[in-house]
C-alpha cells in the first residue's frame, strides 16, 4: 500500500532505478555527510550498499521525483537467503530468532538533509513501516540505532539511561559482540553503564538522544545490552527491539480503544494467530479504519492522507 500526503508518498520501491536512488541517498547521508568509509565501488557509483541489500526491501518517501527518506527492511525469508541479518554482524540475536518466525530487521534509516526540519518525512516512514509490519504479520521489529562518531562517552547520559531503564527482557535480549570490533578499538567501550545510576540525569539523557531513538522509545521499544563501535561506518550503535504487544499504551488506546489491547500477545506463543486477528484488522477492513490507524502517526497531516492499494501493481525489475 502507498500512502500519500499532498505531494509526498511513502511505499516500497518498485524497480531497480528506485533502489539505486535509495542507495544514492544513503551515500549522501552516511558517507558524504557522516564520514562512513566507502569502498572504491561505492565511491565510483556514489551509492552506499553492502551484501545485505541483495534481498532487502526499501521503504521510501518520494517528493518531487526524488527519494528523500528511507528504511531498509530485511524479513526472515530474506535473511534466510543471505545467511542472517545485518545486526548479527554486531549483536547476538539468537534469542530473538528462536522466539518467533515473524520478525523483521530495520536498518539504514536516513532523511535527506533539506527535509529534516519538517518531521513529516520521518512520520511517513513510520507510517509506511507500520503498515508493512501489520500486513506482513511481524511480531518483533528490530535493528540498530546510531550516533555519529567513535566515542560513546559523548552520549554517556543517553546510553546509561537506556541501560538502567529500557533493557529488553532477558529471554529476548540481544548482546553486543565486542570481538567484532576492528583492530585498535578497545572492547571495554562496549559497556552501556558508562555512568553510575546516581549520575544519570533524564533531561540530559534525552537531549543526547537522536530523534530516531526518541521515536523508538515513544513506540515502546527496549534495547539490547552493549554498544557496538562501528569504526568503518563512523558510528556507535545500540540494539533496539519493538514487540508488537508492547506498543506504547497511547498508540494502543488510539488504534484499538484500550491501552492493554495487545497485552496477551506473547512471542513465546504462536504470535501469528493473534497478530492476524488483532493487528491486521485495520488492513483487511475499510479505508476509514486504516485512516484511523495512521491518524496518530501523521498527526496534523492525516487529513491530507490518501491510501492506495498496490496489491495489483506488479513490481518492475
Amino acid at each position: 500500500m502507498a500512502i500519500k500526503v499532498r505531494d509526498f508518498e511513502v511505499r516500497l520501491t518498485r524497480n531497480k532505478e528506485e533502489r539505486r536512488m535509495v542507495r544514492q541517498l544513503r551515500y549522501d547521508v552516511f558517507v558524504a555527510e557522516e564520514g562512513a568509509t566507502p569502498t572504491e565501488e561505492q565511491r565510483e557509483l556514489h551509492e552506499e550498499f553492502d551484501d545485505f541489500d541483495k534481498f532487502a526491501e526499501y521503504m521510501a518517501v518520494f517528493h518531487d521525483g526524488k527519494i528523500v527518506g528511507t528504511y531498509r527492511i530485511i524479513d526472515k525469508k530474506a535473511a534466510d537467503k543471505m545467511g542472517g541479518f545485518y545486526t548479527e554482524t554486531e549483536f547476538n540475536i539468537s534469542k530473538i530468532k528462536k522466539a518467533s518466525d515473524n520478525i523483521a530487521e530495520m536498518s539504514r534509516a536516513c532523511v535527506s538533509r533539506e527535509y529534516r526540519e519538517n518531521a513529516l518525512v520521518m512520520r511517513m516512514l513510520w507510517a509506511g513501516l507500520s503498515e508493512y509490519v501489520l500486513r506482513r504479520r511481524i511480531a518483533v521489529l528490530f535493528g540498530v540505532a546510531s550516533w555519529v562518531g567513535q566515542k560513546p562517552v559523548e552520549s554517556a547520559q543517553a546510553i546509561s539511561y537506556l541501560y538502567y531503564n529500557y533493557l529488553s527482557p532477558l529471554r529476548l535480549r540481544a548482546r553486543v559482540i565486542p570481538e567484532r570490533f576492528v583492530d585498535g578499538v578497545d572492547q571495554r567501550m562496549s559497556k552501556m553503564n558508562i555512568l553510575p545510576r546516581a549520575f544519570v540525569d533524564e533531561e540530559l539523557a534525552k537531549k543526547q538522544m537522536t530523534p530516531l531513538i526518541k521515536g523508538y522509545l515513544r513506540m515502546g521499544a527496549t534495547f539490547g545490552q552493549g554498544v557496538f563501535i562501528d569504526k568503518p561506518f563512523n558510528t556507535y550503535d545500540v540494539f533496539v527491539m519493538l514487540q508488537t504487544k508492547n506498543m506504547d499504551a497511547a498508540y494502543q488506546k488510539h488504534f484499538y480503544g484500550r491501552e492493554n489491547a495487545l497485552e496477551h500477545l506473547d512471542v513465546k506463543r504462536n504470535p501469528i494467530q493473534t497478530l492476524g486477528k488483532i493487528m491486521l484488522m485495520p488492513i483487511t477492513g475499510s479505508l476509514n479504519m486504516l485512516g484511523a490507524f495512521f491518524e496518530f502517526l501523521l498527526r496534523e497531516d492525516a487529513a491530507d492522507a490518501e491510501f492506495i492499494d498496490e496489491s495489483q501493481t506488479p513490481d518492475e525489475e
